[in-house]
């Protein structure tokens, strides 16, 4: 191994407050906690793949690829600064995203573009492929039946995106123009507080946290949470930070404000019900009406004028709306499951 820089952990802290889930995720992060580089983590990783039977629920795939983006995001401090453009880790990490993708797209069933490409008929196109489903969902189940502790674990698992909310879809700032870059930076504006640090709603997320009687510090619960938490932030910083997946990214973000207001106000009623104050519950009451006008400008101006715009992304639009719905169901069935059986959504500490 050639040694690039070397930054032992201040007072002989471990690098990262969690652990690895198997041999890739293990040398990735003993790579970003000592800038040593690693000859045999391209073989490590294809070993990884051929072993795994869905790339979106392996846990070492999702907690490597978590690190991997994590050195772009800043996630763990000055831990793999370094190694942030390391040729072996892009590597790495693109042989991942391959992965991930493909089981991505098997799993999504995504409706046909709508024809002729205009912003109002993408627009349409999204609403009705969001529109709320008849039936039980976890919002509900969480406004109906879930107990004090069940929020709680809701509240944790949420954190892996939240204390970074709206970071993944800002990548496409920078790599759009005019109408849809508009709409983007009026929409994300408002996720960083309109220019108060207080109401920038990451910082709302690690105030509920806080006031659930939990460790606001992000990426504390990595070990707590399944593969299907860490695969949904994945797949948003996957979206975002490919440039040949504008149109995903895109689409992504439109669905996710368009499925948020009604079960933020669900998520807010369950709270309250267990008895929860204002402390908690602000987050969640803030989204009903934000995300309510959100939803409008990601449909029609953003996703539909991006369309308009490269009519050659519509395709990759409407895909990455699906591909959200599909990870969020992913996410609530596991959730919905645990707690019918009885069980915790968590995983358990090793």
């Amino acid at each position: 191994m050639t040694v690039l820089v070397d930054h032992p952990p201040a007072t002989g802290e471990p690098a990262f407050s969690f652990h690895d889930r198997g041999p890739l995720s293990r040398r990735i992060m003993r790579m970003l906690a000592t800038s040593h580089l690693d000859d045999g983590l391209d073989v490590v990783a294809q070993d990884v793949l051929d072993l795994t039977r869905d790339a979106v629920l392996d846990d070492d795939v999702q907690l490597s690829l978590f690190l991997l983006y994590g050195t772009a995001y800043g996630s763990f401090g000055r831990v793999g600064a370094e190694l942030e453009w390391d040729p072996t880790l892009l590597r790495v990490r693109t042989r991942l995203e391959a992965a991930f993708e493909a089981a991505v797209r098997d799993r999504v069933d995504a409706p046909p573009a709508p024809s002729p490409v205009t912003a109002a008929s993408v627009s349409d196109a999204l609403f009705a492929l969001t529109a709320p489903q008849p039936g039980p969902g976890l919002a509900r189940d969480v406004e109906k039946t879930a107990t004090r502790e069940q929020v709680r674990e809701l509240l944790i698992l949420r954190s892996i995106y939240t204390l970074r909310e709206a970071d993944p879809h800002s990548w496409a700032i920078p790599r759009l123009t005019g109408r849809p870059k508009a709409a983007l930076v009026e929409i994300q504006s408002d996720e960083y507080g309109g220019g108060r640090p207080e109401r920038m709603h990451a910082v709302m997320y690690a105030d509920a946290m806080r006031g659930a009687g939990l460790d606001d510090r992000y990426a504390h619960y990595v070990d707590r949470v399944p593969a299907v938490t860490l695969a949904s932030q994945n797949l948003m910083s996957m979206f975002g930070m490919n440039r040949r997946l504008l149109g995903a990214v895109v689409g992504h973000l439109a669905a996710f404000e368009m499925t948020s207001s009604l079960p933020n106000r669900r998520y807010a009623d369950g709270m309250r019900r267990v008895g929860f104050d204002e402390t908690v519950t602000a987050y969640f009451d803030e989204h009903v009406e934000a995300d309510a006008v959100h939803e409008q400008i990601a449909g029609r101006d953003l996703a539909g004028g991006l369309a308009e715009q490269q009519p050659d992304l519509v395709c990759d639009i409407v895909f990455g709306a699906a591909a959200c719905l599909m990870m969020d169901d992913l996410v609530a069935d596991h959730v919905r499951t645990a707690w019918a059986a009885g069980r915790s959504a968590l995983r358990t500490e090793r």
